[in-house]
């Protein structure tokens, strides 16, 4: 759903030797969208089901979200970092992705 050429430019990567590694990343984030906002994404140039539902075309916010949250992860490879003063980071993801929730009520 998102092209890993763009992944790979926006974590700065210029090998193949961790493509494995990024594709998983990138359908985590994908994942995690789905799971976080209750919604199922459709790629841009897909059509949206008869009836919609809670599924949702790939917007740029989503995608640039998505991005965020591989680009943490893959230079963030563990949940602690030792050494360091620790604070949970600020994600921006989830201002980028907080409009699209569905919420049943």
């Amino acid at each position: 759903m998102i092209d890993p050429s763009v992944v790979k430019v926006h974590l700065r990567v210029d090998h193949d030797d961790e493509d494995a590694l990024i594709e998983g990343y990138t359908e985590a984030a994908i994942s995690a969208f789905e799971t976080w906002t209750n919604r199922t994404l459709v790629a841009p140039d897909g059509s949206l089901p008869d009836p919609v539902g809670s599924a949702l075309i790939m917007t740029k916010a989503i995608k640039q979200g998505a991005l965020l949250l591989i680009g943490h992860w893959y230079s963030s490879r563990e949940t602690v970092v030792i050494g360091t003063i620790t604070s949970e980071l600020p994600m921006a993801t989830n201002a980028l992705w907080k409009p699209h929730r569905w919420v049943n009520v």
